[in-house]
């Protein structure tokens, strides 16, 4: 890249899409961010309108751009990551979707979960695909889509439907729908994947009777996507690097090396785990997923995702209005020497790993008269790492901790209320990234690494930059006290307890 060329980092998640100009040494030059419509048209139940989701996309980009003084000609390729499991599926002809996106977090597939496990089919949905049976994956919300788009079937079979993640929805509508393809992250959340050869998986589609003509192409998560139209942004940009958030973060991070762990807290959080080469031994409640793939060479991950954290303090402020904003949320947090017993499990779609309770609702137990907006707001940040202790736990086999730190990134790391008590109850120390946008440094990577820019981890990794550090200080007894009050609030909260 000859001097003052720039990458595109398109980020686009659940509640916003924001667009980051990087530099050759993966500096931030200039970013845009658009809030993003949520739709809950029933209990459990979350939408978003993907032609806002593509509107959004394009206006951060263009504003990114402008904003970077570079121009649309300084701008040498396109990394994308995306919110993973949410399902778009539109019309092959007019390129418009058919119906809202069914979001990641919607549970209105559960019931349809719940038979696949009656009929016995978890096992050999965990053989092939890496993953639970869950409504959280995208195989069992597409079903239902084409379940109710009038003639759905038949039109998905005759290819005249396209279904895609974000990702793909996004590379469709970029190149003027020329492109309809993703990259092996994503696929690999769908639970139509073959998690061994990286390629739809035929016992899954027809499992799930999904006609493989809807389905976009597979590739690694460097290389050559699609190229811009050049009406969208005014010129023809490479898209040379995609990933689904959590594996971009993963990436961003530099955890290159085997056991190497990051958390992004988010709306959720969630903990990924570099697991190297070969498909991970399955682990109770964790999942095994594709790290990444640049060209031949792929990694492989452990993850296990928390669905409520972010959204937590969100709802604190938002529905219930006892907080103005999410920096007050650790302010009030900090007022106080102890949770005094207060615990909220924000279960508000259900549990995540390790425990994958669908049905379980949120609550806050160990209020008294005395309970203040204080013990609210201090319970939704503990609530957070109290879950991803649960996730990392699981992965390890052991509570004991480790002097490995945890690289963290995501919103949630401007708390220093949070990630202190992250440290002390993982017993472990916690590495914030210097940057917090740390899945659009990792897409800008790939992007990177895709047209060529930097041709080793090493060197990517001399470009990842740490930032505050924290130490675990919480005496043992202190852990295992408030460690035992959290365990019976979710036994409280679960559906099914033991």
């Amino acid at each position: 890249m000859s001097e003052g060329r720039h990458i595109l980092a398109i980020d686009q998640g659940t509640t916003s899409s924001r667009a980051i100009v990087f530099d050759d040494q993966a500096r931030p030059v200039a970013s845009a961010q658009v809030e993003l419509t949520q739709h809950f048209p029933q209990p459990g139940w979350v939408e978003h309108d993907a032609s806002e989701i593509y509107d959004g996309v394009l206006s951060v980009a263009r504003d990114a751009i402008k904003k970077s003084g570079v121009g649309v000609d300084g701008i040498a390729a396109i990394g994308i990551t995306n919110q993973r499991e949410t399902v778009v599926v539109w019309d092959q002809m007019t390129g418009e979707p058919v119906s809202n996106a069914i979001v990641w977090q919607c549970r209105r597939t559960a019931d349809a979960c719940a038979e696949l496990i009656r009929k016995g089919h978890s096992e050999v949905i965990r053989d092939h695909t890496g993953l639970v049976v869950d409504p959280y994956f995208s195989a069992t919300k597409l079903r239902w889509l084409l379940d109710r788009i009038p003639n759905g079937q038949r039109k998905a079979e005759d290819g005249e439907l396209c279904f895609g993640t974000v990702d793909s929805w996004l590379m469709y509508k970029l190149s003027g729908g020329k492109s309809h393809v993703t990259d092996v992250t994503n696929a690999s959340r769908t639970m139509l994947l073959n998690i061994q050869d990286l390629e739809w998986d035929p016992a899954m589609l027809d499992l799930f009777a999904i006609p493989e003509a809807i389905l976009p192409d597979v590739l690694p998560s460097a290389g050559d996507f699609a190229i811009t139209d050049v009406s969208v942004l005014g010129a023809e940009i490479p898209i040379t690097g995609v990933a689904g958030d959590q594996h971009a973060a993963l990436f961003g991070q530099a955890c290159f090396k085997t056991g190497m762990t990051k958390c992004t807290y988010g709306t959720g959080a969630f903990v990924l785990t570099n697991a190297g080469q070969r498909v991970p031994s399955p682990e109770a409640g964790i999942l095994s997923t594709v790290g990444w793939q640049v060209g031949s060479k792929r990694a492989y991950a452990s993850e296990g995702g928390v669905f409520v954290t972010g959204a937590a303090v969100q709802w604190l402020r938002d529905g219930l209005g006892v907080i103005g904003s999410a920096s007050e949320a650790n302010d009030l947090a900090v007022m106080l020497g102890d949770n005094d017993g207060v615990y909220m499990v924000p279960a508000f779609v259900g549990l995540g790993a390790p425990r994958w309770d669908p049905d379980a609702r949120g609550t806050i137990t160990g209020l008294t008269r005395g309970s203040s907006r204080e013990h609210l707001a201090r319970a939704a940040l503990e609530a957070t790492a109290y879950q991803v202790r649960d996730v990392i736990h699981a992965m390890t086999g052991s509570g004991k901790g480790s002097s490995t730190p945890l690289r963290a990134d995501g919103g949630q790391t401007a708390s220093p209320f949070l990630m202190q008590f992250q440290a002390d109850i993982l017993d472990r120390p916690v590495e914030v990234s210097e940057i917090a946008e740390t899945t659009a440094l990792g897409a800008a990577f790939l992007a990177g690494r895709g047209m060529g820019l930097w041709r080793s981890d090493a060197e990517v990794g001399r470009l990842s930059r740490a930032g505050a550090r924290y130490e675990p200080a919480m005496a043992d007894s202190q852990r295992a006290r408030l460690i035992t009050g959290w365990y019976d609030a979710v036994e409280r909260t679960a559906s099914v307890t033991g």
